[in-house]
């Protein structure tokens, strides 16, 4: 026994005979949500938090979700310090993207990582090291130290 269903199908040729449409169909198409609403920064931050505060058990995960991030058309691009954060955030960006798309109601939505280049600072580490950081900010230093007979190497 074969069942069929009780929704009316809508065929191309009867479309192309100038048949009409039922209301059923019409109301199919009718309530289908918009694929692709605008959304603002604010709620991108929102929804961000939100799946972030679902990964907060996963340490990682949550600390990588919560650097900085920005918004380019329709790409949300979050800055990473490291390729290890990139890796990470490839395990779990198919999750974050759908989570993305289903509440901002935009199926165009991505999300990528860039690696961002951190200025190498000099570390300072002896007291040499510190006097000649703090003197070439200050020059005049190097007579307060004379006058006074200080050592920098102590």
């Amino acid at each position: 026994m074969i069942k069929t269903s009780s929704k009316p199908t809508l065929k191309l040729t009867d479309l192309l005979k100038g048949k009409p449409v039922s209301e059923a169909t019409i109301q199919l198409t009718e309530t289908r949500p918009d694929e692709n609403e605008p959304f603002t920064v604010e709620q991108v931050r929102l929804v961000w938090t939100d799946f972030a505060e679902q990964r907060k058990k996963f340490q990682a995960e949550y600390q990588l979700l919560l650097q900085p991030f920005e918004i380019r058309e329709s790409q949300v691009v979050i800055h990473l310090l490291s390729p290890i954060q990139e890796t990470m955030l490839n395990n779990f960006k198919s999750d974050l993207i759908s989570y993305l798309r289903d509440k901002l109601r935009n199926s165009s939505l991505l999300v990528a990582g860039e690696l961002k280049e951190t200025d190498e600072k000099q570390r300072l580490y002896t007291p040499r090291d510190k006097f000649d950081f703090l003197l070439e900010k200050n020059p005049i230093l190097k007579a307060l130290k004379e006058r006074l007979g200080l050592d920098t190497d102590f």
